[in-house]
């Protein structure tokens, strides 16, 4: 089995203190603390390459009149992934949702950021 790479770009989180040193950002700790969004950005899983890799190489989309899911196979399980499974996952606590990203907005970023997903 090849040794796993950490990748440091894929496990930044927030630290939210208050310090003497960013007393100027004392304000936006406060909102973010209190924020529904807390949990997703300061929850810090070791994430690897490797399993980036495999993951999005499995990777496909399903659309339909509901909604815009990815599948892919982990550990050879297949995995749905909908926009009510991420924001019960990351306890966003908003499951009815606050505004949607057009699939096309959505592909053309994924692309951006290397993966070549095609829609159905």
């Amino acid at each position: 089995m090849a040794r796993l790479v950490f990748c440091d770009y894929h496990n930044m989180i927030a630290i939210l203190e208050n310090y003497e040193h960013n007393v100027d950002f004392h304000q936006i700790v406060n909102f973010v603390e209190a924020s529904h969004i807390k949990y997703a950005l300061t929850i810090n899983p070791t994430i690897y390459v490797s399993h980036i890799r495999l993951f999005w190489s499995t990777t496909r989309i399903e659309t339909t009149d509901e909604e815009t899911k990815i599948l892919a196979t982990v550990d050879g399980k297949p995995r749905t992934i909908s926009e009510s499974s991420i924001r019960r996952n990351l306890k966003l606590n908003d499951e009815a949702g606050i505004s949607s990203l057009p699939d096309a907005e959505l592909f053309e970023n994924l692309a951006l950021m290397g993966y070549n997903i095609l829609p159905n």
